[in-house]
């Protein structure tokens, strides 16, 4: 049993049905209705700094290097591409080469609640720890208190903070300044509705060697923020005690809860950035959160932009595009223009079609609406559209 898979995933994204109605397929003007929480309010600002400049949080250079790396990658690696695994494995191999505090498990900067970032090999958890592993519903900690007359290395999921969260727990000890040993010995869910703890079904002192291990701790940040370890299965663990806006955010996003203070903390901690430097940024994005509530047509959404990808290119050029089922796609292709206000451009979309491999079923219909750039660098960007929707779109060209 590893010591610590405690990475989980789950795309939350919002669905939107994949019907068409027919009726909407021809009319070239159309009404677009859109209820939205009328207390959000996202105020422009500016872009981009480095993560370590960000909100106090200090990273080294090489430190950056892997944070950069971990943002956007999905289920703490289970849904990564080979190119980002790469990446990451870089990252972690020059600051494991920089060896961070020497004697990790000696310094009282271990100590706390890590959270999960990203795991490699999660096959090799237990079945429920596998199912945990790849959920971004859920978040994933990680409790290391060595100085204490009960020292004991902790795995946490939490669920939400309505539901409560799962923990698992071992007793641990100190081998050398690098190695913890453990043992799992209990296990209990806590659930905010129920007054009582509920045992997490596994028989630990049944399991024998089974439930034993070590951890390895290959990097220890001096900051404390970051920590990289290998377990005894040759698993490695990213873990991290802060993270920056950017995670912050795409973990709102997947959990469903904080999205809107998410996005105006991105926003604010870089607010002293000229807004004549924001730039539409060609690349393929994908929309993971808008503010939208609720719509009266499908078809309308695509054309808006309310779902799917962006696809921008240098020339001017702008593509919807959404899968629909069976291989069926919504495309529709416009332009962009930006205008006096260096962060708004004006968009218009006229070349829409069902398409199906080859073939193509040309639909007759236009979109004109402003966009406003609130935030963008290379991986996420954030932009106010189509009837004031908020929008957040991933990059997903990149690997």
């Amino acid at each position: 049993m590893e010591a610590v898979n405690l990475g989980f995933r789950l795309s939350h994204f919002r669905a939107y049905s994949p019907l068409l109605n027919p009726c909407c397929l021809s009319p070239r003007h159309f009404t677009f209705s859109c209820r939205r929480n009328p207390q959000f309010r996202i105020r422009s600002s500016s872009l981009v700094r480095t993560a370590e400049e960000q909100e106090g949080i200090r990273f080294t250079k090489d430190e950056n290097r892997l944070v950069e790396a971990l943002v956007g990658i999905q289920g703490r690696g289970r849904s990564a591409s080979p190119q980002q695994i790469k990446d990451v494995e870089r990252a972690v191999q020059v600051l494991e080469d920089l060896k961070g505090v020497p004697e990790p498990t000696n310094s009282s900067l271990i100590e706390g609640r890590w959270q999960l970032m990203f795991t490699t090999r999660p096959g090799t958890a237990s079945p429920i720890q596998r199912t945990f592993v790849g959920v971004d519903f859920f978040s994933i900690f990680q409790e290391v208190y060595l100085r204490s007359t009960d020292p004991r290395v902790s795995n946490i999921v939490k669920f939400s903070d309505a539901i409560g969260e799962l923990k698992v727990e071992a007793a641990a000890s100190v081998e050398d300044g690098k190695r913890i040993l453990f043992q799992f010995d209990r296990a209990a869910f806590s659930l905010k509705f129920l007054p009582f703890k509920v045992p997490y079904p596994v028989p630990f002192r049944l399991l024998g060697d089974e439930a034993k291990g070590w951890l390895d701790t290959t990097y220890l940040s001096h900051s404390g923020h970051i920590r990289i370890s290998r377990g005894s299965k040759g698993t490695t663990f990213v873990l991290q005690k802060e993270t920056e806006p950017r995670q912050q955010l795409l973990s709102a996003i997947s959990t469903g809860s904080g999205v809107k203070e998410a996005i105006e903390k991105l926003i604010n901690v870089n607010k002293d950035r000229e807004a004549t430097k924001l730039e539409l940024s060609e690349g393929e994005w994908k929309m993971l959160w808008s503010s939208q509530m609720e719509t009266d047509s499908w078809l309308e959404n695509a054309a808006n932009g309310l779902m799917g990808t962006q696809i921008i290119k240098t020339n001017g050029q702008l593509k919807f595009l959404v899968d629909i089922l069976l291989g069926f796609r919504f495309s529709m292709i416009g332009k962009f223009l930006r205008t006096e206000s260096s962060s708004v451009y004006e968009i218009t979309m006229d070349d829409a079609a069902i398409i199906f491999g080859s073939f193509g079923l040309p639909i007759e219909m236009e979109s004109k609406f402003n966009l406003e750039l609130l935030y963008i660098d290379d991986k996420i960007r954030i932009t106010r559209g189509y009837n004031k929707i908020v929008f957040v779109h991933l990059r997903v060209d990149q690997s």
